[in-house]
């Protein structure tokens, strides 16, 4: 009997540990080597704000993308069988909301939290979310799906504003 490939996207790890992973990197390397610029760039109060409204910005389109995931009846976890290809509402705009949601979420908690080495991770962060998530994802679902994740492709950007 040979083995038979998942039918998953193969993604390196769940993306919200990834995202945990460079919060908490950074966070410790604040500690450890402080670079000091958004806490003296920014009051408390003007930090806080901010990270507030671009959290806001984020639950609300990670919420939207959930909805449709849920509408059409297929999971928003990457590392399960996907069973409907989701175009509609938010995923017309952008084919990766929840992970520009991730972006923006790990924005705000930088911010919030004046760490500076967060803010310098998120190159690497994107990095890895391009290489070892979006990536594997697109692969899976162009062989899952054939022309009409093409088609899709064709259509609608892989980090567009879904605004």
């Amino acid at each position: 009997m040979t083995p038979t490939r998942a039918d998953n996207a193969g993604v390196m790890a769940p993306p919200p540990l990834i995202s945990l992973a460079a919060l908490l990197i950074g966070l410790g390397l604040d500690w450890l080597a402080p670079i000091g610029f958004i806490g003296t760039a920014l009051s408390r109060t003007v930090r806080v704000s901010l990270a507030v409204l671009i959290a806001a910005l984020a639950v609300w389109c990670a919420a939207r993308g959930i909805i449709e995931f849920r509408r059409m009846q297929t999971p928003v976890d990457p590392r399960r069988s996907v069973s409907a290809l989701a175009t509609g509402g938010i995923f017309a705009s952008t084919r990766n909301p929840l992970y520009q949601c991730q972006g923006l979420l790990l924005l705000a908690l930088a911010v919030a939290f004046a760490s500076d080495w967060t803010m310098l991770l998120m190159v690497p962060w994107a990095v890895v979310m391009h290489t070892g998530v979006v990536l594997r994802e697109e692969r899976y679902r162009e062989a899952k799906f054939g022309d009409d994740y093409r088609h899709y492709k064709d259509r609608v950007p892989r980090y567009g504003w879904p605004f």
